[in-house]
């Protein structure tokens, strides 16, 4: 099982030791979209949802689950999260909402599955308050486009 961490000699799945890491500043941003039906975004756009401000609770859906993602990740250190934000921009030309989530902390280990974790959940969260209007939502494009800190140092996606 050579280069995935998670896994011991035998093939047995553990959390990684990172005691040994130095602590350092990390950042890492995630992002993903959600397509939907042009009545759909136009209803989100004009603030027309029947559950209230769309943009504005999944931006809370996502910073919430950024803090809680060793609780559903499996092995994924708990990490002291010095900020997370998110951010949901309407984009007409898919129709739907592009999806950036920002998290940092200072610590041992990365907060790539925190940011993973925060957009997945916003955009989950645009699709449950929309899918009263519009099941055919496609969530798509989850990926770490920037990840700083750490031994690795900085990656950032083309």
């Amino acid at each position: 099982m050579t280069g995935l961490t998670h896994f011991d000699d035998k093939g047995n799945a553990h959390m990684v030791d990172v005691s040994a890491k130095k602590v350092t500043a990390r950042i890492a941003t995630a992002a993903c979209h959600i397509k939907m039906k042009r009545e759909t975004f136009d209803i989100i756009a004009e603030g027309r949802a029947k559950k209230g401000d769309v943009i504005a609770v999944a931006r809370l859906a996502g910073i919430m689950g950024a803090k809680r993602t060793a609780d559903l990740i499996p092995l994924c250190h708990p990490l002291p999260i010095a900020k997370a934000s998110v951010e949901l921009t309407l984009d007409p030309n898919l129709p739907g909402l592009q999806i950036e989530a920002t998290v940092k902390t200072t610590g041992q280990t990365g907060v790539e599955m925190e940011a993973l974790t925060a957009a997945s959940i916003a955009a989950l969260t645009v699709y449950d308050m929309a899918k009263a209007v519009d099941r055919a939502m496609e969530i798509g494009g989850l990926r770490v486009i920037l990840k700083d800190g750490g031994k690795s140092g900085l990656y950032e996606s083309k």
